[in-house]
């Protein structure tokens, strides 16, 4: 390795998710192809043995190093991936083996860059490199590694996060987004660009970058609520209120925002606006619509409205997201 490449340790472990360790060095090997200096980057697998490690994909992959082969390095960048295993309820459980978790402490230790990709941050909260910081996770365990871990600010929505020198990711493809950010940290913004082309993505996203849709978001566990959301949605464009929709479920205002709070965690109008948003995501991405149109539709009434929406949503604007995400005709 020579004294310009930047040395990345992603750690393999039993039942790893196959796209947590897969998608990253093929984003970095690009990088290194489409810069014309020197700097590139050396990316490693690394576990307690030279054995293979049977993924949760059943794909068996061979370690380069031991977790001991590294003792005398100097590590940039650890990549930490998740595993889950899913219950007879089909509820899903993120592993966090306290032997990987002691590992990627006694690494992080001797690390400039620390990172998670997906429910690998469970193992990097285990490890308490999250304390006193906002990080993400996928959507589905985002609750419990709250519960689990109360020093940490977790935040279920961005595609990543930075805080410092530790970096979370979402969902399993976000790894490619979070691998793309690292590259634009280390090299700018126009080599990132270059490599997301050569991996046919639309876009290097934001950090802001919403991980999942309205529609996907946990499930309410009472008919009331249900019917409350397919009410929302099917009225988006008209300006609901708490009243209307105090009155459509025959409670009182504040007994609707107890039970928008208790069900979904947020409050009517908060959660109206992220219906309307992501109506208005779909129409930017979709059509060509002007955002006169969409705000109206969408029920923002205004395009003020709806660009401000988007800021505190998005961190974005409409038409910037529409730039980056097209993919309906011109």
């Amino acid at each position: 390795m020579s004294t310009v490449d930047r040395l990345i340790v992603i750690v393999l472990f039993e039942g790893v998710d196959l796209l947590d360790v897969t998608g990253p060095p093929e984003v970095f090997s690009l990088a290194r192809r489409e810069t014309e200096e020197a700097a590139g980057y050396d990316v490693v697998l690394a576990a307690e043995t030279p054995a293979p490690v049977t993924t949760a994909a059943g794909v068996r992959i061979l370690p380069d190093l031991t977790f001991g082969d590294l003792a005398a390095r100097s590590i940039d960048t650890l990549l930490v991936p998740g595993a889950v295993e899913t219950d007879d309820q089909g509820r899903v459980h993120p592993l966090t083996d306290p032997a990987v978790v002691r590992r990627v402490e006694e690494l992080a230790a001797r690390t400039r860059r620390v990172t998670s990709v997906c429910v690998g941050a469970h193992i990097l909260a285990a490890a308490g490199l999250l304390d006193g910081k906002r990080a993400t996770t996928h959507w589905s365990t985002a609750q419990q590694l709250a519960a689990d871990h109360p020093l940490v600010e977790v935040d279920a929505d961005p595609i990543f996060i930075r805080e410092g020198d530790v970096w979370t990711g979402a969902g399993i493809s976000a790894c490619l987004d979070l691998s793309l950010a690292l590259i634009a940290d280390d090299l700018g913004e126009a080599i990132a660009l270059r490599v997301a082309r050569q991996l046919v993505m639309y876009l290097k996203r934001p950090s802001g970058q919403s991980q999942f849709s309205v529609p996907l978001e946990q499930v309410s566990t009472t008919r009331r609520i249900e019917d409350l959301r397919h009410y929302i949605m099917r009225n988006i464009g008209e300006p609901l209120t708490v009243a209307d929709l105090a009155g459509h479920g025959h409670v009182g205002d504040r007994q609707l925002t107890r039970i928008f709070k208790n069900e979904l965690g947020t409050t009517p109008h908060a959660y109206i606006e992220s219906v309307r948003v992501e109506r208005a995501r779909n129409q930017l991405e979709s059509t060509d619509a002007t955002l006169e149109r969409i705000a109206s539709t969408c029920g923002f009434g205004t395009v003020d409205t709806l660009v401000r929406a988007f800021r505190r949503r998005l961190d974005t604007t409409p038409t910037e997201y529409r730039r980056r995400f097209r993919t309906g005709p011109e």
